[in-house]
């Protein structure tokens, strides 16, 4: 009994030390994060046109009515939804692709990682114009490549391939780093004993790999599809939102920084983060098992 109580006294104070130690971080944190927050939250119950500030008045909940109930918030809705969807599966195969290939790679493993991971370092906005330049009618060499009287940026579909193709190129690199991480804890003794019993390369990685990767590819989608559904810097610099292509995130600057609504923009910023917020919890809840830790209740 004294045993068991010296070690819960020990393990009381171990989780004291470690709330201690987080204590500083967290508090940052909050400085950082819970005051935009909360003025946002205090902002979209209001009517605030930043041209008429004098005007301002305490609206409610009427805000988010109008955003709710406006066409343009819908079809911003499905614009991202649809980005969000096709990037982030394309991203998850060809991530997988180039991950298997810099984890199988014996010669020059180190240059492979690298030529891969290029893409990731350039700046979203540098890479976003070269694509512009690239599909640019007269001046891009990709443009050139199309029937003349094309203009792919100024037709919906087309657009929005190409903002799909930029974000794919530009953040697969980041999906295949995580993904090789959870190559790396897949042990080699597991595929070898499944080769003994006579698996092939496709039942080794559907029946091995991929159920032992669980807890990387849910952190990669996660991730990524947290990303992808705020893009904006894309969109932005490819079609400024115009075409039937603007996303959720170019419909809030359109009304925060264009319209100066404070209001509208405020609460079309909070259903953001709502959205972003239900993604992230549909995830654990779906794909939670598949976490470290899941397996003892998360001790």
């Amino acid at each position: 009994m004294r045993g068991r109580e010296a070690l819960s006294e020990g393990a009381r104070q171990e989780r004291r030390l470690g709330w201690l130690l987080c204590a500083p971080a967290v508090l940052v944190m909050l400085a950082v994060t819970a005051y935009p927050i909360g003025y946002a939250v205090y902002l979209s119950l209001q009517r605030y046109d930043l041209r008429f500030p004098e005007r301002a008045e305490f609206v409610g909940l009427a805000n988010y009515a109008a955003v709710l109930s406006s066409p343009f918030w819908w079809e911003a809705f499905w614009v991202t939804v649809l980005i969000t969807a096709v990037s982030v599966a394309v991203e998850l195969v060809l991530g997988m692709a180039l991950a298997l290939v810099m984890h199988r790679t014996l010669l020059g493993r180190g240059t492979v990682r690298t030529a891969v991971l290029v893409p990731y370092g350039i700046v979203t906005v540098v890479a976003a114009y070269s694509w512009q330049y690239a599909w640019t009618p007269g001046t891009g060499y990709l443009a050139e490549l199309l029937p003349a009287g094309e203009a792919p940026l100024t037709e919906q579909w087309p657009a929005l391939g190409i903002i799909v193709l930029a974000e794919v190129w530009k953040t697969t690199p980041f999906m295949a780093l995580l993904l090789l991480a959870g190559l790396a804890l897949v042990p080699e003794e597991t595929l070898r004993a499944a080769m003994v019993d006579g698996a092939g390369p496709w039942q080794r990685f559907t029946r091995v790999v991929l159920p032992l990767m669980k807890p990387a590819i849910l952190v990669a989608l996660l991730f990524r599809t947290l990303d992808a559904f705020r893009v904006f810097d894309s969109i932005f610099v490819l079609t400024r939102g115009a075409h039937g292509t603007g996303s959720l995130s170019i419909l809030g600057y359109d009304n925060l920084f264009t319209a100066l609504n404070l209001g509208i923009g405020s609460a079309i910023s909070v259903l953001i983060f709502l959205c972003v917020a239900l993604i992230a919890f549909t995830f654990v809840k779906l794909f939670g098992a598949a976490a470290p830790g899941a397996g003892d209740g998360g001790r």
